[in-house]
């Protein structure tokens, strides 16, 4: 990384660096992309150690992504009375808690505790996520906002690439019935946690002011209230909607590709999500920051939206290999939606950033009802539950075209 590329995103208004705060934040991409990454493993899993149907397996997202909407304005509400770093502590802690949780889970022999461990872990995934986003956000000029928020999105991807492989070869590999397989994963992920939140304790983060966060936005707020941009409550739903089309591509895609291919097992679907998904997912979100700065990042995601539109046509169509391809081409393509409508929606709220962030995401709480849907419209052939994404990519397409717009 350059020094030019420090200046121009890491600089603080008075001449500060935020690059080593930013690359701390940054590390928690990774680490709630793996925690999220593992779903889709599980989700599959489920289906046959816990003889669920396709709808009934959505039970393992609905129980973390509804975290958001349950913990989503306590969460910002925290963060607006003690900061951010007391925040992200506060999530770690959350987030090790419940991924120890699944050590007790284990000797239950029931779906049921292993859900409640996936609802605390999501409740510190919540509380980061607040924070984080935010927080990447104004670590820097306001004109490279999405830029940067999309560059450590960038790591959150390297930690969906992660997920899939790790439950892939811990989990799937594992006999269904073995449900001590489980914990394996979460086990190595509550500890890097608590490795993290020594750091974060130890280190001295520089806490964004209100004032900052005024001066990085586009607007006074001195006589408006938050709900009065419509772009923010715009976002709010866009959001929502693209975490339901992202959460049900990645919970059916192992679905989708054993029953194009029976030949495939659930462990190599693993893989091709890992390697071949999530890795497109990653390059998508790393060249994202790069043509940010050359295109208006409105304009970007109205053309992603496009790409995706048509993506899931040829999905739910009977093509072969060209829904295949269609799939994985998805994942490109909607890897730069979540960071770019988070960083459009916070454009010109100002002193109101921390609070707007809490209730954008509550969005992400979208992804607790799409898998179940999804699953139930695609029990006998997956392709039909694409559907619900197809639709969620159109409203998109509106909110990148018109409803971004802050007025």
């Amino acid at each position: 990384m350059n020094t030019k590329l420090k200046k121009s995103i890491f600089a603080s208004p008075n001449g500060k660096s935020y690059l080593l705060p930013f690359i701390l934040v940054t590390s928690l991409f990774l680490m709630w992309g793996l925690a999220h990454g593992l779903l889709d493993v599980l989700n599959k899993h489920f289906q046959e150690a816990f003889t669920m149907s396709k709808a009934q397996s959505g039970l393992v997202q609905f129980s973390t992504y509804i975290a958001y909407g349950l913990f989503g304005i306590p969460a910002g509400l925290f963060m607006k009375r003690y900061g951010y770093k007391k925040g992200i502590l506060l999530g770690l802690f959350l987030y090790a808690v419940g991924a120890f949780s699944f050590i007790p889970a284990a000797f239950m022999h029931s779906a049921n505790p292993f859900l409640v461990a996936l609802f605390v872990v999501a409740c510190g995934l919540c509380v980061l996520e607040t924070a984080a986003n935010p927080y990447s956000s104004v670590l820097g000029p306001k004109e490279n906002a999405a830029q940067r928020l999309n560059l450590s999105q960038s790591f959150n991807g390297l930690g969906w690439i992660l997920g899939p492989y790790i439950g892939g070869q811990l989990i799937l590999g594992a006999a269904p019935d073995d449900t001590s397989a489980l914990t394996k994963p979460y086990i190595i992920i509550g500890t890097c946690v608590l490795i993290i939140a020594v750091f974060f304790f130890l280190i001295k983060l520089p806490e964004v002011t209100a004032k900052e966060e005024q001066a990085s936005s586009t607007l006074s707020l001195e006589k408006k209230s938050m709900w009065q941009y419509k772009h923010f409550k715009l976002a709010i739903i866009a959001q929502f909607l693209y975490c339901a089309a992202q959460t049900g591509i990645f919970s059916f895609f192992i679905n989708y590709v054993t029953e194009h291919n029976t030949q495939i097992s659930p462990v190599q679907a693993s893989h091709y999500l890992a390697f071949g998904g999530m890795l497109l997912f990653m390059i998508g979100r790393l060249s994202g920051s790069i043509i940010m700065s050359k295109f208006k990042p409105n304009k970007l995601l109205a053309f992603y939206s496009i790409i995706c539109c048509v993506a899931m046509i040829l999905v739910i169509l009977p093509l072969g290999d060209i829904s295949l391809y269609a799939l994985y081409i998805s994942f490109f393509f909607m890897s730069i939606m979540f960071p770019t409508i988070f960083a459009l929606g916070l454009a010109g709220m100002g002193s109101y950033t921390q609070k707007a962030s809490s209730y954008i995401i509550l969005g992400v709480s979208g992804g607790a009802f799409a898998p179940m849907l999804m699953g139930y419209l695609g029990e006998e052939n997956m392709a039909i539950g694409f559907l619900v994404p197809l639709f969620c990519f159109i409203y998109i397409l509106f909110y990148s075209l018109k409803g971004y717009q802050v007025r």
